[in-house]
């Protein structure tokens, strides 16, 4: 089938205008949307149809309670001790160019909350944000069964890519959150997510808040030349 202009345009800005939001509006999200999306997500690849993603999808109370529990224990320096992440989101050692990236889209979030280099107090409240969701109506709890091998994650990658990219489609914004790993006891003791369940990450999902500085950031990619290298590929780069 030949490719449609509209339709590949169409595709290309739901992926490119994908971004990490971190401040929304309350506007509610009807079930059935989120329903939807995950429908659309549940096509993403999986090797020999596994399909190992689990959702858990919290709104109202039962999303304000968790909250609740993950704020007490992270503004407690006594609590947030006891918590690890079971599932590192970061790598053991950080080398270039991967630290120069991390260092560089923090401090430019940093800056466009007005928060200077050094101010803990600012970065911790910043930081806790997380586990409010960043005011979002919806929070979603990703897990995954434990006995599942590394290819199992990569097929997860690719649905919550799909989750995301969808949501863009129907103009909702989210935030993949690593940030909740170190709270995974408080999450998966609340979700009721069973022992054989490990947590992958949560995510925020909602409407954009257009006014908050915060989501004035867009993070630099590299370009294709960096990372591709194109072998007996005939034609001229761009």
């Amino acid at each position: 089938m030949s490719p449609c202009t509209e339709s590949v345009a169409t595709v290309d800005l739901a992926i490119t205008s994908r971004r990490s939001v971190r401040a929304f509006l309350p506007t509610p999200i009807p079930r059935r949307t989120v329903e939807d999306i995950l429908e659309v997500a549940s096509r993403a690849p999986s090797g020999t149809n596994i399909q190992p993603w689990k959702v858990y999808v919290l709104g109202g109370e039962a999303k304000a309670a968790l909250s609740r529990k993950i704020l007490d224990a992270y503004n407690d320096p006594a609590t947030l001790a006891q918590h690890t992440d079971e599932v590192s989101s970061h790598p053991t050692e950080w080398v270039s160019p991967y630290i120069d990236r991390r260092r560089k889209v923090g401090w430019d979030m940093y800056s466009l909350l007005d928060i200077a280099k050094g101010d803990s107090a600012e970065m911790h409240a910043q930081r806790g944000r997380n586990y409010d969701f960043f005011g979002a109506p919806v929070g979603l709890m990703f897990t995954i069964d434990r006995i599942m091998p590394r290819a199992s994650w990569l097929d997860y990658g690719m649905f919550l890519q799909s989750v995301m990219v969808a949501a863009r489609a129907r103009g909702l914004h989210t935030c993949p959150q690593g940030a909740f790993l170190k709270f995974h006891r408080i999450v998966m003791e609340h979700i009721g997510a069973p022992a054989g369940e490990t947590l992958v990450c949560g995510m925020s999902m909602g409407y954009e808040d257009v006014a908050a500085p915060v989501n004035a950031l867009v993070s630099e990619r590299a370009p294709v030349t960096e990372f591709a290298k194109f072998i007996e590929v005939p034609g001229q780069s761009r």
